[in-house]
């Protein structure tokens, strides 16, 4: 999982002089091993996302091509619900609430996910842009599920959110992954739904669960296409 900037370069589709110059601003995660650096694939795919940049599709090269081809974000959602007025006053308060929400074995401690959330946050908002926010744990496992899962929660009230538009949060996408790989193939294809006109317009007007999940699949059956 450990990347060198020739690797990130090539990943990100940037010269490795700008990411020298991210690694001088302290604005992209990285490590320094043995005189060297060296970036997370999990982290850079968070990172790269909120951000909103254009990823090569090799960051995926850890997922088989037939896991890519039967994996699919509207089945996860499926399983983790589309709720509405959910209620939070803040970042931590709402997160709580979405945490309560989610439909986990009865052996998952909630206030360890709740916590991982918390800290993933602390490094950074998860806010994605346009109202919506992709809150996650910092690392993938934290708790033991046999699938990942996604919870669109949608809030009663906007809340302040840090998003790197400075707009307030409405629409929350909770990740819950068993596996790294899991989480990549998950926060990968979503920023790509995301970006698509009818997705975002259904998640503003706070389309019906059924209109919402069309509007994903019909995306996605495009991407197995």
């Amino acid at each position: 999982m450990q990347l060198s900037v020739k690797d990130l370069s090539k990943l990100l589709n940037v010269t490795e002089r700008t990411i020298y110059r991210w690694i001088k601003h302290q604005s992209i995660p990285v490590y320094r091993i043995h005189d060297q650096y060296r970036f997370n694939r999990v982290e850079i795919l968070d990172w790269a996302t909120t951000h909103k940049m254009n990823i090569s599709h090799k960051i995926l090269q850890d997922a088989s091509q037939e896991n890519l081809r039967k994996f699919s974000i509207a089945e996860t959602i499926k399983k983790g619900g589309i709720h509405y007025r959910v209620e939070g006053k803040d970042k931590k308060s709402l997160l709580r609430s979405v945490v309560g929400f989610l439909n986990l074995p009865d052996d998952v401690d909630k206030d360890t996910l709740l916590n991982a959330m918390l800290v993933r946050e602390e490094l950074g908002s998860t806010g994605f842009g346009d109202g919506i926010a992709i809150p996650h744990a910092r690392y993938p496992v934290v708790t033991h599920i046999p699938n990942a899962i996604v919870s669109v929660c949608f809030l009663e009230k906007p809340v302040d959110y840090g998003a790197i538009d400075g707009k307030p949060v409405h629409c929350l996408f909770t990740i819950v992954s068993p596996t790294v790989r899991s989480h990549l193939n998950i926060l990968s294809r979503l920023a790509f739904i995301l970006k698509d006109i009818n997705v975002k317009n259904a998640i503003l007007k706070e389309e019906s669960r059924e209109v919402i999940l069309n509007e994903i699949e019909k995306v996605e059956k495009s991407i197995t296409e």
